[in-house]
């Protein structure tokens, strides 16, 4: 049996689809991490991501030729491995929109995250500087005297000169 153009194409397509379907249950783990602010888990999970992000990369590589082919002019065995092809090809645009979709969705909730964060950290700062100012307020500070005592060696004279 020989080996058609069109069966790398299927190859390529079910390739791209295995890639999605991993990408968007990376992503669902993602928004998991996201929500429960798991870092650690989240940078594993983008680690894991971007070589899948790799990988789709390559299988797109390898159907650009496939591309600037006129479709009715393929050759496949049988109807059926083209319309089979060809449903895998349009799920596979269904779940690059719900990996897409996911993604932003993880943009705002990772912004919002930061933005609760940011606003934590401005209130612990606020509240540290107020209480390094009421600690200043209630040290013991250094007493002026009520009088001055002038130098001590100086003496009044008391003494009168009349007899």
């Amino acid at each position: 049996m020989t080996s058609l153009a069109t069966d790398n194409l299927a190859e390529l397509i079910r390739k791209k689809q295995q890639v999605l379907l991993q990408l968007r249950d990376i992503g669902l783990k993602q928004q998991h991490a996201v929500d429960s602010a798991d870092t650690s888990g989240l940078l594993q999970l983008l680690g894991a991501k971007q070589h899948l992000i790799a990988a789709l990369q390559l299988v797109e590589r390898h159907l650009r030729p496939f591309q600037a082919e006129d479709p009715e002019q393929r050759v496949w065995r049988s109807a059926q491995d083209r319309q089979a092809c060809a449903k895998r090809a349009e799920e596979c645009n269904q779940l690059l929109k719900e990996v897409m979709d996911l993604e932003r969705q993880q943009e705002l909730r990772m912004v919002e995250h930061r933005d609760r964060v940011a606003a934590r950290l401005k209130q612990a700062g606020t509240a540290q500087r107020a209480v390094g100012a009421y600690a200043q307020q209630r040290s013991p500070q250094p007493r002026t005297p009520m009088l001055d005592s002038g130098p001590a060696s100086t003496s009044i004279d008391l003494t009168s000169n009349s007899h």
